[in-house]
């Protein structure tokens, strides 16, 4: 299946249905008033995130969504029947924007979750409902409201516990592979990973979701290289993996290039917690180890693990560290919610 994490649709609800205008006709009955019924209400269109879905690639082939209108009324005083609704199903953690890609209606985290994205006309009164004793037989009826029509943007942010960023070719996605059952392409070439993958590691015995997401660039918040489009599936994880290559040159100026990357991007991208290893150590001698280690720890100016996705060395450090950050930003929230408000007059 291709991964898609952008998609436009229109969308419009049903119109409701026109009031009726009726008299009873009855044999022996001289004045038997209106009878018309009500119009059938316009059909509404919700969005729902349900489990099983990972990309939007549905909406590729399907963008135009309209709910059914209502039905006229009719006469012995029957209501239209009401338009059925559309349900747009989306993978969870899927933001729903309006048309100009920025104002976000719904972000839909949790199965289950729904949101009305627009709602079906009233249908219209018929003559009975315009009966009064001045005006027994009234020869009006009101037509059924239109429906909505918007156009709208599904922009869908993965949800993991870890990100990966670094460079092309920093050894994100050997990472991956090495630490899940995730199978993402590898290769020597850099934007060898062009879409974002998701893998399931474990450590202890506890297991999180590790997302991995295309190499960044200088110049990637201007549209350099693929760009910076897919740093919003980093945005919901707890704690980011930064691998920096320990066969580079000058590995402080790529950990500067990626941090001035996420602070470009905004979003407090820049401000998660964060775990940096120099990647790729079983191609580096001992000297060679520790020159690079210690020119990133004065980058930094915090502690520098050491891995290779290679030869798995360093491995487990490095999850016992992701899995520290993703218990204590999880006890952090569960905090946040348990604490109870401050009772004001």
């Amino acid at each position: 299946m291709k991964f898609l994490d952008l998609a436009k649709v229109e969308i419009r609800s049903g119109a409701g249905g026109a009031g009726c205008i009726s008299f009873r006709r009855e044999k022996y009955i001289e004045f038997g008033g209106p009878d018309g019924g009500d119009g059938g209400r316009g059909g509404d269109v919700w969005a729902e995130a349900v489990d099983g879905l990972n990309t939007l690639i549905d909406f590729r082939y399907q963008q135009h969504f309209f709910a059914r209108n209502g039905r006229p009324g009719q006469g012995s005083q029957k209501t239209g029947a009401s338009g059925d609704d559309i349900v747009l199903r989306v993978p969870v953690g899927t933001e729903i924007l309006d048309e100009d890609e920025e104002t976000v209606i719904a972000d839909l985290t949790e199965v289950g979750q729904r949101v009305l994205l627009a709602r079906g006309g009233n249908g219209g009164f018929g003559n009975l409902h315009f009966k009064t004793s001045t005006n027994q037989a009234p020869r009006r009826a009101n037509q059924g409201q239109e429906g909505v029509e918007r156009t709208l943007w599904l922009r869908l942010k993965l949800i993991a516990d870890a990100g990966l960023l670094g460079l092309p070719n920093a050894g994100k996605s050997t990472f991956l592979a090495a630490t899940s059952n995730a199978r993402p392409k590898i290769a020597d070439y850099p934007f060898t990973t062009l879409h974002p993958n998701l893998g399931v590691v474990g450590v202890d015995g506890v297991e999180f979701v590790i997302a991995d997401i295309p190499g960044l660039i200088a110049g990637a918040h201007e549209g350099r290289g693929i760009g910076d489009r897919f740093l919003g599936h980093v945005e919901r994880c707890s704690v980011l993996l930064h691998l920096v290559d320990g066969t580079s040159e000058d590995v402080a100026a790529d950990y500067r290039t990626i941090i001035h990357e996420l602070e470009a991007y905004g979003g407090h991208l820049a401000d998660k917690p964060r775990v940096t290893a120099l990647n790729k150590i079983d191609a580096l001698d001992e000297d060679t180890r520790a020159e690079a280690r210690a020119a990133l720890e004065a980058e930094t100016g915090r502690p520098v693990l050491m891995m290779s996705g290679v030869s798995g060395e360093g491995l487990t450090e490095v999850l016992r560290a992701l899995r520290a950050e993703i218990d204590e930003d999880r006890l952090r929230h569960k905090t946040a919610r348990e604490e109870p408000e401050t009772w004001r007059p």
